[in-house]
């Protein structure tokens, strides 16, 4: 799994660019970015690109995007912590990078 980070302010029908982090994990890359609103707001894009490979050998790519606005911040990451500190005490060695 690799990691990038970049620094953008590019603009798009979703929202100002603000900052991003890409997360190479095998077929799947993972994109975080931070947005912001017309009024300053800033909120959370996470999308999941996976690289799929069709019947001719030539890939395409499906994508899954989902928006975390500011009011859902705080309970959003309770909830990714609760989720993934069971994962760790049940099945430790997912956490273990395997080369």
């Amino acid at each position: 799994m690799s990691f990038e980070n970049s620094f953008r302010r590019e603009h798009d029908d979703s929202g100002e660019q603000i900052y991003s982090k890409v997360v190479r994990a095998g077929k799947r890359t993972y994109f975080f970015d931070v947005k912001a609103t017309r009024g300053n707001d800033y909120f959370i894009t996470i999308t999941e690109s996976r690289k799929r490979l069709n019947d001719d050998g030539s890939a395409n790519f499906t994508r899954h995007q989902m928006h975390l606005y500011k009011e859902d911040f705080a309970k959003f990451i309770d909830g990714l912590e609760e989720i993934v500190n069971y994962v760790k005490e049940h099945k430790p060695d997912y956490f273990t990078e395997h080369e």
